[in-house]
């Protein structure tokens, strides 16, 4: 999960070489129902590679691509010279936005608010950025709804977060984002295996709004 804070230099490497084969077994159609919905001026936070840039339907007028770590941001910037609309990619994390109030029509997280430092700032963020009526397009992955699984989730993840780039596999990121002040339009609960012989993690896919 692309990371938007600096506290593991490695992780960008690992994640580079991991993310194309999560891709393969169906996060790429993820990503593209993901930004379906997507128009006007979008910000992605935690563009990680650049995924997600091929998907971007015609009616985006151009997407400010935030991404911190120096590895995905350079592959990322590769991406964007093939992306079917204008992508400008540069170093940013989610927790500081560089545009103004009001001033963005969608804002796109794709596997990136489990590893915020802090999901309440990210998501104040986007609530700052956005105009009245814009859309935060989601896709992440969240507490299990099992309580064995969330339990077994809340324990391992001080190493695991520590491993893999502040990820932190128990968060409840959908009530996050409804407690942030966006409205929750949409949104589609499944299992996904990322990778060969992982567990299937609980994931989401939705559209939230700015009043």
């Amino acid at each position: 999960m692309p990371r938007t804070n600096r506290h593991d230099t490695s992780f960008g490497s690992s994640y580079a070489r991991a993310g194309p084969r999560m891709d393969a077994r169906g996060a790429t159609e993820h990503r593209r129902r993901l930004v379906e919905a997507a128009y006007g001026v979008v910000v992605e936070i935690g563009a990680g590679y650049g995924a997600t840039f091929p998907h971007y339907p015609a009616a985006v007028t151009g997407v400010l691509a935030l991404e911190p770590d120096p590895t995905l941001r350079g592959l990322a910037l590769a991406a964007a010279r093939t992306a079917p609309v204008p992508v400008t990619v540069e170093e940013g994390v989610a927790e500081s936005v560089p545009t103004a109030d009001a001033s963005v029509d969608v804002v796109v997280s794709s596997l990136v608010l489990c590893s915020v430092a802090d999901q309440s700032v990210a998501l104040a963020e986007v609530l700052r950025v956005l105009r009245p009526g814009g859309l935060l397009l989601f896709y992440e992955h969240v507490r299990s709804a099992h309580r064995v699984f969330a339990a077994a989730e809340d324990l391992v993840t001080p190493l695991w977060s520590r491993m893999a780039g502040g990820c932190h596999p128990n968060r409840d990121t959908v009530a996050m984002i409804a407690g942030a002040g966006l409205t929750v339009r949409a949104m589609e609960r499944f299992g996904f295996s990322v990778l060969p012989g992982n567990p299937r993690l609980a994931h989401v896919l939705g559209v939230a709004s700015k009043s």
